[in-house]
């Protein structure tokens, strides 16, 4: 048995894509890894964001890809170059599981299923040993640096995993944990953190981690809702007959940039893919100003000459809706959200009709809370980092995925940069790790 898997071990907190692939990496390299995480199971986000079919990645060039990242571009691109989406869908198929490209240049699963995928990859980990603790809450540090876990449902002290020494525990009754909780240390020779942003704090990723973090030396940005909808003030009788209708084949424009797309009408105001799209610009422009309009062109692929041309035509006895749908197939959600728009008295000028048709303003004063995201931005920022994401404040404590300070659109950008960013701590742990040997 190789060496460093006796004396050296790694403990990974948080058990997605990220945790998980820095600890393929390390025990594959003969490193004894244990995975905590406080769920009964990992990969719980994962399978969530598979569930309407699991986007793994995108086939768009490189180049591309990158300016997926925004700011963090340059902060991104070197996990990318270390595993790069080409050698994710490799690494894919080295499960046993067939990838295709979609007609949007999305790569899916051929079953398009999260599953199957997580059961394979659970499989060869355990056969390489990764040992799997759950319902493991990471609490921090004790005074000696060991990690220090609640551990909820587990009666048995004696059963507590190799390497680890019970410490005094804590009251059966502590608030918010069941009967049969404890406290545990384990000591390992290095860390690795990747615990998720703050979103979706029901499958585990519920950003507690942020003063453990900044304690421990590392600068953290505050988490805000990335992906995520946005508040919109709509009229009563818009909200009774409208809601969860869909709104598609539309584009919509945001400080200069134009995506085509669909999103829906919610209780508070709009969501989904487009929206999602341009949701961090319209963020920062909301946390700027207090608020942001957004513009939809309800027909994108009508010219505007050919829209007002449309409008222009006389409609004799027929109602304004019965012109509408008629000329050009503005009907139900569509057509109501104009009503939205304008007044009874403006409908009639068929220039301004015309031109909103083409950009309809529609005024979001506030982000949907970071729980409802489908991710978040902020966490441990980049220049808190080493190259290798070890903390420079606190060697061998390396952090990885959605809790790191960037964030992408959806489309394969999240997943494909969380598994990347495993790799990189993984591979920087193993280094770290041999310089001390």
């Amino acid at each position: 048995m190789n060496s460093t898997r006796r004396t050296r071990s790694v403990a990974i907190i948080g058990g997605g894509p990220a945790g998980l692939m820095a600890a393929e990496v390390l025990a594959n390299a003969g490193v004894r890894v244990d995975v905590y995480d406080a769920m009964p199971s990992v990969g719980r986000k994962f399978l969530m964001a598979g569930k309407g079919g699991m986007n793994i990645t995108h086939s768009e060039p490189f180049a591309n890809f990158l300016t997926r990242y925004g700011s963090r571009r340059e902060h991104i691109e070197p996990l990318l170059n270390a595993f790069s989406p080409d050698a994710l869908r490799e690494w894919i198929h080295g499960l046993g599981i067939d990838t295709f490209v979609g007609s949007s240049n999305r790569v899916f699963p051929a079953d398009m299923k999260a599953a199957p995928l997580l059961r394979a990859w659970l499989h060869r980990l355990r056969e390489t040993d990764v040992q799997f603790h759950m319902r493991h809450r990471w609490v921090g540090w004790d005074e000696e640096g060991a990690l220090r876990f609640e551990v909820r449902n587990n009666p048995h002290p004696q059963s507590l995993s190799r390497g680890e020494r019970e410490v005094e525990p804590v009251s059966r009754w502590e608030k918010g944990w069941d009967e049969g909780t404890l406290v545990k240390t384990t000591s390992h020779s290095a860390v690795i953190l990747a615990l998720g942003g703050g979103s979706w704090p029901q499958l585990g990723s519920d950003g507690a981690w942020v003063p453990l973090l900044a304690q421990h030396g590392a600068e953290v940005a505050p988490l805000l809702p990335g992906n995520c909808g946005f508040d919109i003030t709509w009229s009563a009788h818009f909200r009774e007959r409208f809601i969860g209708e869909p709104l598609k084949s539309i584009a919509a424009t945001f400080a200069d940039v134009r995506k085509q797309g669909e999103c829906v009408i919610t209780t508070h105001g709009i969501e989904g893919g487009l929206i999602y799209a341009l949701s961090a610009a319209i963020r920062d422009e909301i946390a700027r100003n207090g608020r942001a309009t957004l513009h939809l062109d309800l027909l994108p692929d009508w010219s505007a000459d050919r829209v007002r041309t449309e409008v222009s035509h006389p409609r004799g006895s027929r109602s304004l809706s019965s012109h509408l749908q008629s000329r050009l197939g503005l009907k139900g959600v569509k057509a109501n959200l104009l009503r939205e728009a304008l007044s009874a008295e403006q409908m009639n000028d068929v220039v301004l009709l015309a031109a909103t048709i083409k950009a309809l303003p529609l005024k979001l004063i506030a982000a949907r809370p970071l729980s409802e995201a489908i991710s978040s931005a902020g966490g441990v920022t980049f220049e808190s980092l080493d190259e290798k994401l070890m903390i420079k404040k606190s060697p061998g404590i390396f952090c990885a995925g959605e809790m790191l300070d960037w964030e992408a659109p959806t489309g394969g950008y999240l997943l494909t940069a969380c598994f990347a960013s495993g790799h990189v701590a993984g591979t920087g742990a193993l280094a770290w790790l041999r310089s001390r040997s």
